[in-house]
């Protein structure tokens, strides 16, 4: 994608601060970071969202996920990290190239708001009836 800020990022049109890298993966800090040690992990094939990318790609962020957060835990002693990942404009994906967010908790800072939601008993029925839906629609 010749518009897409990440794919420049990768070929390193645009500068960023590195954590890891292989040969599938790309992983570095976040420029608008909601805590310390906040790190986007991108494939290097581009990939809009989870609906996109592929199993290799997607496996790829996940193992190297394994490996920066053990950064993350070792360096900025977090006491947890939130694993983000966004699909569409819906709920507020702005990148449209497939990222992980790591963003770590560091003891005595504010709490992460998109962890702090308030536990509500669901409609058992309806949840039933959407897990038929849903399990009846996997390939």
């Amino acid at each position: 994608m010749e518009d897409c800020i990440f794919c420049k990022i990768i070929k390193g049109e645009i500068p960023c601060f590195k954590v890891y890298e292989n040969d599938k993966v790309l992983a570095f800090e976040d420029v608008n970071p909601i805590s310390e040690g906040h790190t986007l992990i991108i494939p290097k094939n581009h990939a809009e969202n989870l609906w996109e990318i592929s199993e290799a790609d997607l496996h790829a962020i996940h193992m190297a996920s394994k490996k920066v957060a053990h950064a993350i835990k070792e360096t900025l002693k977090p006491d947890g990290v939130a694993v983000l990942q966004l699909n569409g404009r819906g709920v507020n994906q702005v990148v449209m190239h497939y990222h992980l967010h790591l963003i770590p908790h560091i003891p005595g800072s504010p709490e992460l708001t998109m962890t702090a939601w308030e536990l509500r008993p669901g409609d058992m029925e309806a949840i039933r009836q959407t897990a038929e839906k849903l399990a009846s629609a996997i390939k």
